[in-house]
C-alpha cells in the first residue's frame, strides 16, 4: 500500500503546526510540505518549526519536499531569475536531508518566452540538472522532477520527454503530477506510469475540470481508472493530494478541507489496498 499525503498548501492559510494536526486528522499518513508554505516562508522559513512539527507526527515520517516554485524559473532567459531559481532548489534538497525527507520534488522551468524550448534553453535546463546532481550526490532523499502542465513553452511536460531525462540521468527520480498529464488525456497519464513507473517515487493526485487540474478525485471516473492503471503495476510509493482550494464556489473551512480529504482518501485506499 503506498503513503497517502496532501500538499501543505490545501491549508496555506494556517500556522504550521495547525497544517500538519488537520492532516492528521483526516486519516492521511504523510504530507508533502512546500517550502512557500506561507507561514514557513514569511517567517524565514524556520527549519527547527518544520522537524518538531514532524517530531509531534512520527507517523508522517519520512514526509517529501516541494521546493519552491512561485514566482521562479530555473531555466529563465534572465541569469539573475535563473540564478535564485536554482539556488532556491539546491536549498530546498540541502533542507530535505537535514529533516529527514524521503523525497524533494523539483520543477524543471519553462522557456520565458510562450513559445516552443529552443537549444539554449536546453542547455540551461542541462545546467540546473548538473547542479541538482552534485548537490545530490552523498545524500539519502531522492530528488524528484515533475512534469509540468502542457504549454508551448514547458520543458518536461511528455512522457517521452521525461523518459528521455531520466534515462541520460540515472541518479534522477520522477514526480508524475496525474492532473497535468491528463490535461492532454487520461492516456497520456498512462503513458507517463508505462514509461517513467520504474522512477516513480511521488505521484500528485488530482482530477480536471474544464481543462483545469487540481480537483477532488472522489467522483471522477476518469481519474480513478489512471490510479487503477498505476496500482496495477505495483505503485507503493507516495500518493500526494494535490488540490486548489480556489476551485470551490466559497472559502473552505479547517472542518470542510479536513473533510473532503476523507472523502479523497476512500478511494486511494480502495485501489490501493
Amino acid at each position: 500500500m503506498g503513503r497517502f499525503a496532501v500538499s501543505s498548501m490545501l491549508f496555506h492559510e494556517y500556522p504550521c503546526d495547525h497544517i500538519f494536526d488537520m492532516i492528521a486528522e483526516s486519516g492521511l499518513d504523510s504530507i508533502e510540505f512546500w517550502v512557500e508554505t506561507p507561514h514557513f516562508w514569511l517567517q524565514g522559513r524556520p527549519e527547527e518549526e518544520l522537524a518538531a512539527c514532524i517530531a509531534a507526527h512520527p507517523d508522517f515520517a519520512p514526509i517529501t519536499i516541494h521546493a519552491p516554485t512561485l514566482d521562479l524559473n530555473p531555466c529563465s532567459i534572465n541569469p539573475k531569475v535563473a540564478a535564485v531559481s536554482v539556488g532556491y532548489a539546491l536549498e530546498a534538497v540541502e533542507l530535505a536531508e537535514r529533516v529527514g525527507a524521503a523525497v524533494v520534488t523539483v520543477h524543471p522551468g519553462r522557456r520565458t518566452a510562450k513559445r516552443t524550448p529552443s537549444g539554449h534553453d536546453y542547455e540551461r535546463f542541462k545546467k540546473y540538472i548538473n547542479l541538482l546532481r552534485e548537490a545530490a550526490r552523498g545524500k539519502q532523499v531522492k530528488v524528484a522532477i515533475e512534469n509540468l502542465e502542457p504549454r508551448i513553452n514547458a520543458l518536461l511536460c511528455t512522457p517521452e520527454g521525461a523518459a528521455e531525462v531520466l534515462e541520460q540521468e540515472p541518479w534522477l527520480s520522477f514526480t508524475l503530477d496525474i492532473g497535468h498529464a491528463m490535461m492532454n488525456s487520461p492516456e497520456e497519464a498512462i503513458r507517463f506510469i508505462d514509461l517513467t513507473g520504474d522512477r516513480l517515487v511521488n505521484v500528485h493526485v488530482s482530477s480536471i475540470r474544464d481543462g483545469r487540474p487540481h480537483y477532488p478525485i472522489h467522483n471522477d471516473s476518469t481519474a480513478f481508472a489512471v490510479l487503477e492503471a498505476l496500482a496495477d503495476t505495483g505503485y507503493d510509493g507516495y500518493l500526494t493530494l494535490e488540490l486548489e482550494d480556489m476551485h470551490f464556489d466559497h472559502e473552505l473551512t479547517s472542518e470542510e478541507k479536513v473533510i473532503l480529504l476523507m472523502r479523497e482518501l476512500e478511494p486511494l485506499q480502495r485501489i490501493f489496498s
